[in-house]
């Protein structure tokens, strides 16, 4: 978007514009219930809008939201909001900085949450004690203008592998192959998963449950062909499973384990030991939709 001063003697002119605050991290822990519930999450915030551009010409910075009151905008949500879903939060982050500043065009709101729950101890849930339950990150993205709100959302980071029925076989072969085709190999993988909900009103709790569990278990069903095929598989069983979901997009980094050549040192390698690489890899991509 253009800039809303008029350059007078520069030879360039502005055409789109942003700034906001990254990587502002808040813990927030809920005491209202039984057992206390623990929140981490990472919050980025960008604004847009043609009114800053008198900012980047001349320096004016009349129209210009502090970033460090971004932050305090996080912490200060953060205590009003029960953080029910990363979702909710950012929704109402987003509507604060429209409805507040009337200069502000869009709005981006980006959140990453780690997942922490409450140790168990014997057969209960302890109530002051936390552990972080898993590696992989849910995470959400915000956009929204003064027409219309989209909300994107996802997982990065869910570390997946499966020892058996997976083979790729049937690819080009030529003077640069030298790869050689299988029909049982280890699968490894890094799953990072998008996808567009339908609405600003989903359960997203819900959905987002659902979508994890539908991937590991396509993933831990499925006989793979190629990783292509998993991932198309994984995408149209979630498709399948939750309706709010409009699109989803994964990426899946083929992360290898080589077989390691025992005989050198007097052994047999059987199908046991194996070298763990994470690059060079290959990455397979894949968006996938609804049937029209």
């Amino acid at each position: 978007m253009s800039g809303g001063v008029k350059a007078k003697s520069f030879v360039s002119t502005l055409v789109k514009n942003s700034y906001g605050k990254s990587l502002v991290r808040m813990t927030k822990i809920n005491r209202s219930g039984k057992i206390p519930t623990w929140k981490e999450i990472t919050v980025e915030i960008e604004l847009e809008g043609p009114e800053f551009g008198g900012c980047y010409y001349d320096g004016d910075n009349s129209k210009i939201v502090a970033t460090d009151s971004m932050r305090n905008t996080v912490y200060v949500f953060g205590a009003r909001n029960d953080l029910k879903s990363i979702e909710e939060y950012g929704l109402a982050l987003a509507k604060h900085f429209l409805d507040e500043y009337k200069h502000v065009e869009e709005v981006k709101v980006g959140i990453s949450e780690d997942m922490w729950v409450p140790i168990t101890v014997g057969q209960g849930l302890h109530d002051t004690s936390f552990v972080k339950d898993r590696s992989d990150l849910r995470c959400t993205q915000i956009q929204t203008n003064r027409n219309q709100t989209k909300i994107t959302s996802g997982i990065d980071n869910l570390v997946v592998a499966k020892i058996t029925n997976s083979e790729f076989t049937g690819y080009i072969t030529d003077s640069y192959t030298t790869l050689k085709p299988t029909t049982d190999r280890i699968l490894g993988t890094k799953i990072q998963a998008r996808w567009s909900w339908s609405g600003t009103s989903c359960d997203f709790n819900a959905g987002h449950t659902k979508a994890r569990s539908i991937m590991l278990e396509t993933f831990a069903l499925h006989h793979s062909l190629s990783a292509q095929q998993t991932l198309f598989a994984m995408g149209d069983a979630v498709l399948a499973a939750v309706p709010e979901i409009e699109e989803i997009s994964l990426t899946l980094p083929n992360l290898h384990r080589l077989p390691f050549n025992l005989e050198p040192l007097g052994l047999e390698n059987k199908n046991e030991i194996f070298v763990t690489t994470s690059e060079p890899h290959g990455t397979i991509k894949g968006t996938m939709a609804r049937k029209k």
